[in-house]
Parts: structure tokens; sequence; C-alpha cells
């Protein structure tokens, strides 16, 4: 991990988020530690990359280093307190990244006006950015009768949203070339099979409870509103992720090159991107290896695969399966024979290292089961870290759906169905988003994300 970064056993879990009872020097803090985390993070890379595109669907580098701050003056001071910009040119300029649907439409800005600007303004406009922000959390009153400071919206939305982004600058780190990148002393990877019993797991009928409570949930995405029980049958779910040899058996099967595998529109993607095999999978003299973030490993068969949507449903279709709905995935991970929900797979105990490969724990994942004291109620591992679990429910407002005023924008814009729902977390996944109702959500080629599956049936 990076130097400076804190994983979940170096802090305190999160704080109460009713603004009257703020603990502002812990507040504070965490904004700190959002942004030494952040800045180790932009540190690990040679700064000939800073306006390189690693992944052609998203912007250049420089773009997030200045998005990052932007974005907490956005929702907190302007959005939530009412202040003015502390610079707003650029502010405008790294307000919102890119959601493109081809690397196409994903063209480089140009022009005076969104010219990307030197990394040393964007440094000196963050420097002032934090000192902005630090003052607001340490003197300002935080209890203004305004939408977006209603129960310290916007500034949750600021501490989280920086969280989220340092997995997207994670998974793009991995997209570039090692010699761009400074390998960590001592890095070693685990990678030795774990002895795995069984194959599905039955889960029988009953409620799975989806999104948050309302008024009784201190912070959540508007996507998380409102909770709602849904009525789950019977089915069964793979006991452990489809790992990198469980998917060898797809691609030398030829599921690359079966259209019958493929919708129509993940058929016309695999063709135009000449796609043939995982976006992390790399072939070298015959050999598989994994495409890791400082240098190619031999592709380690009980790591779980990581691939997109639309290569996971594939998968399912060749198993006669199917990849599990969002309602599934909660039954599955949160349910109990006794019918009473967990707060986690593993029960109401907060995140640590023994329940999952998340939070900034490893640069790479580890062996699909080698958590066990992470697994839900009916055994089912890794339901929670090592990577994101692909749904087949397309991403769509709960009833009762709000915009939030901290940031309207967040979810409205990508219900469209073309989006797909995860559940879950990776290992750049923060603690403060394994909460059970929160929902990430990709197009269903995005294969660059740490996204992993298991596959469901019914009996």
């Amino acid at each position: 991990r990076p130097e400076g970064v804190e994983t979940i056993d170096d802090r305190a879990m999160p704080l109460e988020t009713a603004t009257s009872s703020l603990d502002r020097p812990s507040v504070a803090d965490w904004y700190r530690r959002n942004r030494a985390r952040s800045r180790a993070i932009f540190d690990l890379i040679d700064p000939s990359a800073d306006y390189s595109r690693p992944i052609a669907l998203r912007n250049p580098i420089v773009f997030y280093e200045g998005h990052l701050p932007a974005f907490s003056v956005i929702a907190l001071l302007r959005r939530g307190l009412g202040r003015p910009a502390v610079d707003e040119r650029l502010e405008k300029l790294f307000e919102r990244g890119i959601d493109p649907d081809s690397a196409e439409a994903a063209v480089p800005r140009s022009g005076a006006s969104t010219a990307w600007p030197e990394r040393a303004e964007v440094l000196d406009f963050a420097s002032r950015a934090d000192e902005a922000m630090l003052d607001a959390l340490t003197t300002a009153d935080l209890a203004v009768d305004r939408p977006a400071m209603q129960g310290a919206q916007g500034l949750y939305t600021a501490l989280e949203h920086e969280a989220m982004h340092q997995e997207t600058l994670l998974y793009m780190w991995h997209r570039l070339p090692w010699d761009q990148k400074r390998k960590p002393e001592g890095l070693q990877y685990e990678t030795n099979a774990v002895t795995r019993t069984g194959g599905a797991v039955a889960i029988p009928a009953g409620r799975a409870t989806l999104g948050a409570p309302r008024d009784t949930t201190p912070f959540g995405w508007d996507n998380e509103f409102d909770a709602h029980d849904v009525q789950v049958p019977a089915f069964d779910i793979d006991q452990h992720s489809v790992t990198n040899a469980d998917f060898l058996e797809f691609v030398d099967a030829g599921g690359y090159r079966d259209e019958r595998l493929w919708t129509p529109d993940d058929w016309a993607w695999l063709r135009s991107e000449q796609v043939a095999h995982p976006a992390f999978w790399i072939r070298r003299d015959g050999q598989w290896f994994w495409r890791g973030m400082f240098e190619p490993i031999a592709l380690p068969g009980s790591w779980p695969v990581y691939v997109s949507q639309a290569e996971a449903s594939a998968f399912a279709r060749w198993k006669g399966r199917h990849l599990p709905t969002e309602p599934e995935f909660h039954r599955a991970a949160y349910g109990t024979p006794d019918a009473v929900e967990r707060a986690f797979p593993w029960g109401d105990a907060p995140p640590d290292p023994s329940k999952g490969n998340f939070d900034f724990a490893s640069w790479e994942p580890v062996p699909a089961g080698a958590r066990p004291a992470g697994a839900s109620a009916w055994g089912v591992h890794d339901l929670v870290g090592n990577g994101w679990e692909w749904t087949s429910t397309v991403f769509e407002p709960f009833g009762g759906f709000e915009p939030m005023a901290s940031y309207p924008e967040y979810s409205a814009d990508f219900f469209d169905g073309q989006h797909y729902v995860m559940k879950g977390g990776s290992p750049a996944t923060s603690a403060e988003l394994l909460r059970r109702s929160f929902r990430n959500w990709f197009r269903p080629n995005y294969p660059y994300v740490y996204a992993k599956f298991r596959t469901a049936g019914h009996p």
C-alpha cells in the first residue's frame, strides 16, 4: 500500500453524523487522512504520466488531482455552507468527470478555457482548497439551514467522494506502464491456493432488505434510499468467487468466440475492441500472466478473475446459470437462517482485516476463500472484499428517490438503463463504504474496475 496510507486498524471507524454531535477535530483528521492518502497515491507515479490517459474512457491523470479538492469545495463550502469559490475557473474545470460509452466519445478537452494546467498550479489550488476546507471544518457553523447541510450531508459527501476516487485512481494506475510507478520494497503476494469444498450453496426463499431507512441512517448517497423489503425466491449461489483458473476453462473452450453466449450489444463490443481475454490478463510466450500493479505475475489460478459485466454474464450463460440479482446478493450476503439480517456478511461487528481484503489492505486480490472469518451465515465467502460483485440488476432508483442537495447529479445521470449494480467492495474500497446499503455501478463493457463475480441458479 502507499506509504502513509492507513487501513482500518490505524484509525477510528466512521463518526456520528448528526451535525450537532460532530467531533470537529476527528472530522478534520478524517479530511487530512483522505488528503494524505490521495497525495501518496499520486506520488506513486512518475510525473511524466500526469497528462496521460491510462484508460481512454477517463480523463487524464491531472484532472483527478484537481477534481478531488474541487469537489470537496463545491459539496461542502459552496453548496453546503454558501461560501464563495476558492478558484471559480479551476473548480469549473475540475467539477465533473466523464462516463462515455466509447473511447471515441471521450475526446480530450481543447481550447484555452479548458486546457489542463501545469501540475504546480493544480497543487497550489489544492493547497488553497485544503486550507479553506480545514478552516470550515474547525471554525464554521455546520448547522446552517441549507438543504445540502441537513445531517451534515455536504460534509460526508466530500469525505466519502474522495475515498471513492482513490479506488478509481488505483485501478487507473493498474493500466500504467510499470516503469512509471515505484514498486514498494519487499512487496509480496498471496497466491497459494485455499482448500475449497462445495460448489453452490442453497439459499431458501426469504426476505431481503435493500436500501437504508432515511430517518435513522446518519449518511447515505441518494440511491441508497429508501429501505424496502423484497421477497426472494429460493436459489443457489457459488460459495466462492469465480477464479482465474475457473475462467481459463471458459477462455480455452472458446467462450470469447461463441456469439450465442453474448447479448448483441456485448458481442458488438467484443468484436469492435477485439476482446479475447480479461483485461487483467497478459499473454507472453504462450503463458498467462496477471497484470499486476507493479509487475507481471504468473497467473494466480486461486485469485478471483476481474472482468466486465458482459464477460461475467457470458461465463454464467456458458455454465447454464445467471449473475445474481441485487436482491439475491443481499439475501446471500446479509440474510440468515433465523430471518435476522446482518449489517455485514460475518455479523454486526465492524470490518477488520480478518474479515476480508478491503480498505487498501493489498495491491492485488488474495485467493478466493482466504478470509473465512468473513463468510456469510450461509457459508458464502468474499461477498464483501477482494473485488466488487457484478449483479444482473440494472441500476435504477428505489422508491422515494430524491437527488441529494450536495451532489444532485450523483445517481440521476446514470439511471439510463446502461449501468449495472455492483455490491460488496474491493481491496481498494474504504471501510466507510462497506455498509450494506452502498451501491456501485458501471457500464457492462467496462473491464478495468476491480470487479469479480459468482453465478447463481434456481432449483
